[in-house]
Protein backbone atom coordinates (compact mmCIF):
# COMPACT_ATOMS: atom_id res chain seq x y z
CA UNK A 1 0.00 0.00 0.00
CA UNK A 2 1.46 3.53 -0.90
CA UNK A 3 2.49 5.44 1.88
CA UNK A 4 0.31 8.82 1.40
CA UNK A 5 -0.38 11.72 2.62
CA UNK A 6 -3.45 13.19 0.49
CA UNK A 7 -4.88 16.14 2.75
CA UNK A 8 -2.33 18.63 3.15
CA UNK A 9 -2.05 22.66 3.37
CA UNK A 10 0.46 24.77 2.37
CA UNK A 11 1.87 28.50 2.89
CA UNK A 12 -0.90 29.43 0.46
CA UNK A 13 -3.38 29.07 3.31
CA UNK A 14 -4.51 32.64 4.31
CA UNK A 15 -5.87 30.67 8.03
CA UNK A 16 -2.29 28.40 8.12
CA UNK A 17 1.64 28.84 8.98
CA UNK A 18 3.71 30.21 6.35
CA UNK A 19 5.74 26.99 6.48
CA UNK A 20 7.48 26.83 3.03
CA UNK A 21 6.49 23.71 0.56
CA UNK A 22 9.61 21.96 1.28
CA UNK A 23 9.11 22.07 5.06
CA UNK A 24 5.44 19.68 4.36
CA UNK A 25 7.46 17.87 1.70
CA UNK A 26 10.88 16.62 4.02
CA UNK A 27 8.81 15.97 7.11
CA UNK A 28 6.98 13.48 4.85
CA UNK A 29 10.01 12.42 3.77
CA UNK A 30 11.06 12.29 7.24
CA UNK A 31 8.46 10.29 7.96
CA UNK A 32 8.69 7.49 5.03
CA UNK A 33 5.64 8.78 3.10
CA UNK A 34 5.69 7.98 -0.55
CA UNK A 35 3.14 10.57 -2.07
CA UNK A 36 1.58 13.89 -1.15
CA UNK A 37 -1.56 15.62 -2.27
CA UNK A 38 -1.43 19.35 -1.62
CA UNK A 39 -5.06 20.42 -1.06
CA UNK A 40 -5.01 24.43 -1.03
CA UNK A 41 -8.51 25.66 0.48
CA UNK A 42 -9.96 26.20 -3.27
CA UNK A 43 -11.06 29.80 -4.04
CA UNK A 44 -14.41 30.75 -3.19
CA UNK A 45 -17.25 31.30 -5.51
CA UNK A 46 -17.47 35.19 -6.82
CA UNK A 47 -20.47 35.86 -5.18
CA UNK A 48 -20.12 34.31 -2.16
CA UNK A 49 -19.55 36.16 1.02
CA UNK A 50 -16.32 34.76 2.95
CA UNK A 51 -18.71 34.94 6.69
CA UNK A 52 -15.34 34.52 8.79
CA UNK A 53 -14.16 37.60 10.55
CA UNK A 54 -11.04 38.00 8.89
CA UNK A 55 -12.51 36.52 5.29
CA UNK A 56 -9.59 34.46 5.42
CA UNK A 57 -11.07 30.80 4.52
CA UNK A 58 -9.80 30.15 1.38
CA UNK A 59 -6.94 31.16 -1.00
CA UNK A 60 -7.47 33.79 -2.69
CA UNK A 61 -8.12 33.54 -6.79
CA UNK A 62 -5.02 35.84 -7.39
CA UNK A 63 -2.92 33.32 -5.52
CA UNK A 64 -4.41 30.12 -8.01
CA UNK A 65 -1.72 30.21 -10.52
CA UNK A 66 1.22 30.77 -8.50
CA UNK A 67 0.11 27.24 -6.20
CA UNK A 68 -0.47 25.60 -9.00
CA UNK A 69 2.89 26.66 -10.71
CA UNK A 70 5.47 26.34 -7.48
CA UNK A 71 3.74 22.69 -7.08
CA UNK A 72 4.73 21.81 -10.95
CA UNK A 73 7.97 22.94 -10.25
CA UNK A 74 8.10 20.72 -6.64
CA UNK A 75 6.95 17.67 -8.73
CA UNK A 76 10.00 17.32 -10.91
CA UNK A 77 11.80 18.50 -7.98
CA UNK A 78 11.15 15.73 -5.90
CA UNK A 79 10.21 13.22 -8.52
CA UNK A 80 12.70 10.33 -7.18
CA UNK A 81 11.88 11.11 -3.70
CA UNK A 82 8.22 11.31 -3.21
CA UNK A 83 5.18 12.01 -6.19
CA UNK A 84 3.86 14.99 -5.55
CA UNK A 85 0.00 15.57 -6.39
CA UNK A 86 -1.67 18.97 -7.56
CA UNK A 87 -4.81 19.37 -5.38
CA UNK A 88 -7.55 21.78 -4.14
CA UNK A 89 -9.94 21.14 -1.20
CA UNK A 90 -13.05 22.54 -2.61
CA UNK A 91 -15.76 24.17 -0.62
CA UNK A 92 -19.30 22.45 -1.73
CA UNK A 93 -21.54 25.60 -1.08
CA UNK A 94 -25.45 25.05 -1.98
CA UNK A 95 -27.38 27.40 -4.48
CA UNK A 96 -23.64 27.93 -5.82
CA UNK A 97 -22.79 25.20 -7.74
CA UNK A 98 -22.83 26.82 -10.86
CA UNK A 99 -19.85 28.90 -9.90
CA UNK A 100 -18.02 25.96 -8.44
CA UNK A 101 -18.87 23.90 -11.70
CA UNK A 102 -17.33 26.57 -14.06
CA UNK A 103 -14.31 27.00 -11.59
CA UNK A 104 -13.75 23.29 -11.70
CA UNK A 105 -14.31 22.98 -15.45
CA UNK A 106 -11.57 26.17 -15.70
CA UNK A 107 -8.84 24.87 -13.47
CA UNK A 108 -10.05 20.48 -12.68
CA UNK A 109 -7.38 19.66 -16.03
CA UNK A 110 -4.67 20.80 -14.21
CA UNK A 111 -5.27 18.87 -10.83
CA UNK A 112 -4.28 15.99 -9.75
CA UNK A 113 -6.64 15.31 -7.05
CA UNK A 114 -9.21 17.09 -4.83
CA UNK A 115 -11.51 17.00 -1.79
CA UNK A 116 -15.02 18.24 -1.59
CA UNK A 117 -15.62 19.26 1.87
CA UNK A 118 -18.39 21.71 3.45
CA UNK A 119 -17.67 24.56 6.13
CA UNK A 120 -20.29 27.00 5.69
CA UNK A 121 -23.81 26.16 6.61
CA UNK A 122 -26.57 28.43 5.71
CA UNK A 123 -28.13 31.25 8.45
CA UNK A 124 -30.77 33.06 7.21
CA UNK A 125 -29.45 35.33 4.29
CA UNK A 126 -26.01 34.27 4.74
CA UNK A 127 -23.90 31.37 6.45
CA UNK A 128 -21.74 30.53 9.23
CA UNK A 129 -18.37 28.64 9.16
CA UNK A 130 -19.21 25.75 11.41
CA UNK A 131 -15.64 25.01 12.41
CA UNK A 132 -14.28 28.47 12.68
CA UNK A 133 -14.80 28.27 16.50
CA UNK A 134 -17.10 27.80 19.39
CA UNK A 135 -19.02 30.60 19.19
CA UNK A 136 -19.31 30.33 15.48
CA UNK A 137 -20.69 26.86 16.68
CA UNK A 138 -22.87 28.46 19.25
CA UNK A 139 -24.26 30.75 16.64
CA UNK A 140 -25.81 28.03 14.18
CA UNK A 141 -27.53 26.66 17.73
CA UNK A 142 -29.14 29.55 18.00
CA UNK A 143 -30.22 29.65 14.20
CA UNK A 144 -31.29 25.98 14.08
CA UNK A 145 -32.75 25.90 17.89
CA UNK A 146 -31.05 22.45 18.63
CA UNK A 147 -27.33 20.71 18.25
CA UNK A 148 -29.44 17.85 16.74
CA UNK A 149 -30.75 20.18 13.82
CA UNK A 150 -27.05 21.70 12.95
CA UNK A 151 -26.33 17.98 12.38
CA UNK A 152 -29.36 17.42 9.88
CA UNK A 153 -28.33 20.63 8.56
CA UNK A 154 -24.75 19.27 8.31
CA UNK A 155 -25.36 16.17 6.55
CA UNK A 156 -28.03 17.42 4.26
CA UNK A 157 -25.57 19.51 3.15
CA UNK A 158 -23.07 16.90 3.11
CA UNK A 159 -25.88 14.73 0.86
CA UNK A 160 -26.22 17.56 -1.34
CA UNK A 161 -22.53 17.90 -2.45
CA UNK A 162 -22.26 13.65 -3.03
CA UNK A 163 -25.10 13.96 -5.25
CA UNK A 164 -24.79 17.20 -6.77
CA UNK A 165 -23.04 17.12 -10.42
CA UNK A 166 -20.28 20.13 -10.57
CA UNK A 167 -19.13 18.42 -13.82
CA UNK A 168 -16.51 16.69 -15.22
CA UNK A 169 -13.88 17.86 -12.45
CA UNK A 170 -15.53 17.47 -9.31
CA UNK A 171 -13.21 16.08 -6.57
CA UNK A 172 -13.87 12.28 -6.05
CA UNK A 173 -12.96 12.48 -1.93
CA UNK A 174 -15.50 13.65 0.50
CA UNK A 175 -13.87 16.05 3.09
CA UNK A 176 -13.46 15.46 7.15
CA UNK A 177 -17.51 14.20 7.36
CA UNK A 178 -17.70 14.21 10.93
CA UNK A 179 -16.54 18.01 10.60
CA UNK A 180 -19.62 19.08 12.53
CA UNK A 181 -18.07 17.02 15.91
CA UNK A 182 -15.17 19.69 15.93
CA UNK A 183 -16.69 20.95 19.27
CA UNK A 184 -18.44 17.41 20.53
CA UNK A 185 -16.77 18.36 23.81
CA UNK A 186 -18.28 21.37 24.00
CA UNK A 187 -21.69 20.95 22.61
CA UNK A 188 -21.78 17.51 23.25
CA UNK A 189 -24.12 14.95 21.18
CA UNK A 190 -24.61 11.90 20.16
CA UNK A 191 -26.44 11.03 16.70
CA UNK A 192 -29.43 10.01 17.10
CA UNK A 193 -31.64 7.65 14.44
CA UNK A 194 -32.39 10.32 12.14
CA UNK A 195 -29.08 12.26 11.95
CA UNK A 196 -27.61 8.41 11.21
CA UNK A 197 -29.83 7.76 8.69
CA UNK A 198 -29.10 10.43 6.98
CA UNK A 199 -25.15 10.03 7.59
CA UNK A 200 -25.84 6.60 6.31
CA UNK A 201 -27.50 7.73 2.69
CA UNK A 202 -24.53 9.88 2.27
CA UNK A 203 -22.27 6.55 2.84
CA UNK A 204 -24.88 4.85 -0.04
CA UNK A 205 -24.60 7.49 -2.48
CA UNK A 206 -20.83 7.94 -2.08
CA UNK A 207 -20.38 4.24 -2.51
CA UNK A 208 -22.77 4.36 -5.98
CA UNK A 209 -21.13 7.10 -7.33
CA UNK A 210 -17.55 5.83 -6.65
CA UNK A 211 -16.58 8.58 -4.10
CA UNK A 212 -13.65 8.37 -1.89
CA UNK A 213 -13.66 9.84 1.82
CA UNK A 214 -11.26 11.74 3.66
CA UNK A 215 -9.77 9.41 6.73
CA UNK A 216 -9.01 12.88 8.30
CA UNK A 217 -6.65 12.46 11.93
CA UNK A 218 -6.55 16.05 12.19
CA UNK A 219 -9.65 16.28 14.98
CA UNK A 220 -7.55 14.54 17.25
CA UNK A 221 -5.69 17.52 17.32
CA UNK A 222 -8.19 19.60 18.12
CA UNK A 223 -9.26 20.22 22.19
CA UNK A 224 -12.71 19.59 21.78
CA UNK A 225 -13.07 16.97 18.81
CA UNK A 226 -10.29 14.63 20.34
CA UNK A 227 -11.31 12.39 17.86
CA UNK A 228 -10.70 11.51 13.76
CA UNK A 229 -13.15 12.82 11.29
CA UNK A 230 -14.92 9.74 10.99
CA UNK A 231 -16.96 7.45 13.14
CA UNK A 232 -16.80 3.53 14.12
CA UNK A 233 -19.60 2.87 12.36
CA UNK A 234 -18.67 4.58 9.02
CA UNK A 235 -15.23 2.88 8.96
CA UNK A 236 -17.44 -0.45 8.38
CA UNK A 237 -19.96 0.75 6.37
CA UNK A 238 -17.56 2.33 3.95
CA UNK A 239 -15.60 -0.84 3.90
CA UNK A 240 -18.99 -2.88 3.80
CA UNK A 241 -19.62 -0.81 0.59
CA UNK A 242 -16.39 -0.70 -0.21
CA UNK A 243 -15.71 2.95 -0.14
CA UNK A 244 -12.12 3.82 -0.22
CA UNK A 245 -10.37 5.86 2.65
CA UNK A 246 -7.71 7.95 2.12
CA UNK A 247 -5.81 9.28 5.20
CA UNK A 248 -5.36 12.46 5.09
CA UNK A 249 -3.35 14.77 7.81
CA UNK A 250 -5.18 18.52 7.02
CA UNK A 251 -1.73 19.98 8.21
CA UNK A 252 -1.99 23.08 8.38
CA UNK A 253 2.35 23.10 9.81
CA UNK A 254 4.59 21.00 8.64
CA UNK A 255 5.21 19.49 11.53
CA UNK A 256 1.60 17.89 11.46
CA UNK A 257 1.97 15.98 8.08
CA UNK A 258 1.88 12.34 8.44
CA UNK A 259 0.42 13.11 11.60
CA UNK A 260 -1.52 10.33 13.28
CA UNK A 261 -0.95 8.02 10.26
CA UNK A 262 -0.93 4.84 12.79
CA UNK A 263 -5.00 5.24 13.19
CA UNK A 264 -5.25 4.99 9.56
CA UNK A 265 -2.78 1.60 9.41
CA UNK A 266 -4.84 -0.25 12.38
CA UNK A 267 -7.64 0.58 10.35
CA UNK A 268 -6.55 -0.53 7.23
CA UNK A 269 -4.48 -3.56 8.06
Amino acid sequence: MLKRDAHVHSPFCPHGTKDEFRQYIEELCKKGFESVTFTEHAPLPPSFTDPTPQQDSAMPMAALERYMERLTQLKQEYKRQIEIRIGLEVDYIRAFEREIEAFLDQYGPGLDDGILSVHFLPAGSSHICLDYDEDAFQKLIRHYGTIEQVYLAYYQEIFSSIVSSLGAWKPKRIGHITLVKKFVKLFPYTMSGEVRRLASSCLTEAAERGLELDFNTSGLRKPYAGAIYLEEWMIEEAKQKNIPLVYGSDAHQAKDAGFGYEHYERTIC
